[in-house]
Order: structure tokens, then C-alpha cells, then sequence
């Protein structure tokens, strides 16, 4: 099991239920595979560094994760599906 910091985007325009609803079945591949989220932090609507099809801001969520490999592969193909995510980021942690 690795320690991961993940952030990803979502598009400004998704509906709050929604969000909701995408966070959650983002969330629930970690959890169903046998890893841990140990922090989700949702920064809210920020503005973007620069424009991101057709984008100035984006709602932005961080987690830190205890994962294996399958979960976080299987979240790299499943966030690359959503239309509503825009950015993503997945970091090793080393600390």
C-alpha cells in the first residue's frame, strides 16, 4: 500500500448534487478496492492558473489516500471517462 495526494478538478457548471454524487463515486473506488481515505479536502470553486476548455474556474478537491495498485489505476481510467472532471493530479507521497 502507497500513500497518494490526488487532486482533480471539476467542472465549474456541475450542479451541486451532482458534484456531490461525482465525489462520492470517485471516493467509492478507493473504498470498495481495499484502500483508505484518510483526508478529503474540497477547496471549493477557485480560480483556474489559466483556461481549461473554455474554463476560468474549476471546483477543486484534494484526498490523501492509503492505496494499492489496483485502486489507483482504476481511478486514473475512471477519472479519464468523466467529462465533468477537466484536471487531474496524482502524487506519490514520500513523506
Amino acid at each position: 500500500m502507497t500513500k497518494y495526494e490526488i487532486m482533480y478538478v471539476i467542472r465549474p457548471t456541475v450542479l451541486e448534487d451532482d458534484r456531490k454524487a461525482l465525489i462520492e463515486e470517485l471516493n467509492t473506488i478507493f473504498t470498495s478496492r481495499n484502500s483508505t481515505i484518510t483526508n478529503v479536502n474540497e477547496w471549493g470553486i477557485r480560480e483556474l492558473a489559466y483556461e481549461i476548455e473554455d474554463h476560468k474556474r474549476g471546483y477543486y478537491v484534494v484526498l490523501d489516500v492509503v492505496s494499492n495498485d489496483e485502486a489507483r489505476t482504476e481511478f486514473d481510467r475512471i477519472v479519464r471517462i468523466k467529462e465533468d472532471i477537466i484536471r487531474y493530479l496524482i502524487i506519490k507521497d514520500i513523506k
